[in-house]
């Protein structure tokens, strides 16, 4: 276990890495094929697109790979019966998205070309949600180099898509050109299927009792998915309505609201990719976590929970604090080669001190999931994302314009994870 645990970690880290300085290349093209009125109006139907993911997903990857990893299930039939759960939500935010997405861009996100950009998300779901059911499975078998590889030739077909197709869509509009970035990820996450289709054994062989749901399997997936799907949902409605808010109350307190969309753009556009850029680290050690956390929970390992703990704890500081440092000193450089721009700069040095604990927040995540404990990260993400709201609320009536996003920002990340270690320190010590 400790071997395939270390392996998983090197391959996702490798992998993660690759994956990054693609994704790296993409947003340095993205920022100058679109400029920054494409990123304002692309972030500002983010949160959206976030939240309809959310939804559709519903967490049933995590509860597909914690599954597959106790090792007691027939894998193929756990698959099979996540697929139809999974195809009813899809068809049902389609319908959403698609019938409310004039209401949604004239009357909460107050801009009328969100309305085609809102359609083209709602025709990607689907395929985000297919290509997340088959990873799981991967990840549950601690076999991590099928993600790799398809996460690797997804983001090299979305750069290719990136710069042929979106310079010819720019030449028409802006919204053409954001449509466009959105509906690229139902090609390169068909490829990743395709992918991870091909890593599956030769010899699959199916029976009729493979392939027809387990209501006990749907169960058991739900039971872990639904509270894991509370706290994100409950987290994605907040970060939907988190430009809608800001928009309202900046507004009445005399700000324009071509001001607040270019603000809003540069921090979640520019800044925070930015600080988030490495924590590919953190993502890979939690998504080895995971099942490796689940399998000691299920033998009763208690002492190699703690090891795990400890370990994760000390990479994850130790890789956020070379990351907090090197931007503190350079943070025009960085935003300047990365961006082409230094708008941001106050913002990103504002947040850094802070930002220490939120690569160590993804390995807590996955310890609390991997020992069962999914409603009581559930509450701490919603608590919050509620100072953070409330946060905003307050600080923005201040005129200090999008410092209370900021503050609420740095308010989120210390109490979820203050609240994540003492919930698992509670619970093996």
């Amino acid at each position: 276990m400790k071997e395939k645990f270390i392996i998983s970690t090197i391959i996702l880290i490798i992998g993660g890495f690759i994956t990054k300085l693609l994704g790296l290349f993409i947003k340095v093209i993205m920022t100058r094929v679109v400029g920054i009125d494409g990123i304002s109006l692309y972030m500002l139907i983010l949160p959206t697109f976030s939240l309809a993911m959310t939804i559709t997903q519903l967490s049933l990857p995590i509860s597909i790979s914690k599954l597959v990893s106790e090792d007691k299930y027939n894998n193929k039939n756990i698959l099979f019966s996540t697929v139809p759960i999974s195809m009813i939500i899809n068809i049902i935010v389609i319908l959403v998205l698609i019938f409310s997405s004039k209401y949604l861009a004239v009357n909460l996100l107050h801009d009328e070309r969100c309305i085609y950009p809102i359609i083209a998300i709602s025709l990607t779901l689907p395929f985000i949600s297919m290509s997340s059911i088959i990873r799981s499975y991967f990840f549950g078998k601690q076999k991590m180099l099928p993600h790799v590889v398809s996460n690797i030739i997804e983001q090299i077909i979305r750069m290719i898509l990136i710069i042929f197709l979106i310079p010819k869509l720019i030449t028409k509009n802006i919204v053409s050109a954001v449509c466009g970035l959105i509906l690229i990820n139902i090609i390169s996450e068909t490829v990743s299927f395709l992918v991870l289709f091909l890593f599956l054994p030769n010899k699959l062989h199916l029976t009729k009792k493979d392939i027809v749901p387990n209501k006990k399997y749907i169960k058991d997936i739900l039971n872990i998915s639904i509270p894991n799907t509370s706290g994100r949902i409950i987290s994605s409605i907040f970060y939907f309505f988190e430009p809608i808010i800001l928009m309202f109350i900046l507004t009445k307190a005399g700000y324009s609201q071509e001001f607040i969309s270019t603000e809003y753009g540069i921090i979640e556009g520019y800044v925070l990719p930015l600080i988030t850029l490495p924590n590919f680290f953190s993502i890979a050690i939690s998504n080895s976590l995971l099942p490796t956390i689940s399998n000691y929970h299920a033998k009763g390992d208690i002492a190699s929970i703690k090891r795990k703990l400890k370990q994760s704890i000390i990479i994850s500081g130790f890789i956020g604090l070379i990351v907090i440092t090197l931007l503190y000193c350079f943070p025009t450089f960085f935003l300047k080669l990365i961006y082409n721009t230094t708008y941001g700069k106050n913002y990103l040095l504002f947040l850094l001190p802070v930002f220490i604990l939120y690569y160590v927040q993804p390995p807590l995540a996955a310890i609390l999931q991997g020992m069962n404990k999914s409603k009581t990260l559930m509450f701490n993400e919603l608590l919050g994302i509620i100072l953070k709201t409330l946060t905003i609320l307050v600080l923005s009536y201040f005129r200090i314009g999008l410092y209370g996003l900021i503050i609420g920002i740095m308010i989120n990340i210390i109490v979820c994870t203050i609240l994540d270690f003492f919930s698992i320190k509670k619970s093996i010590y």
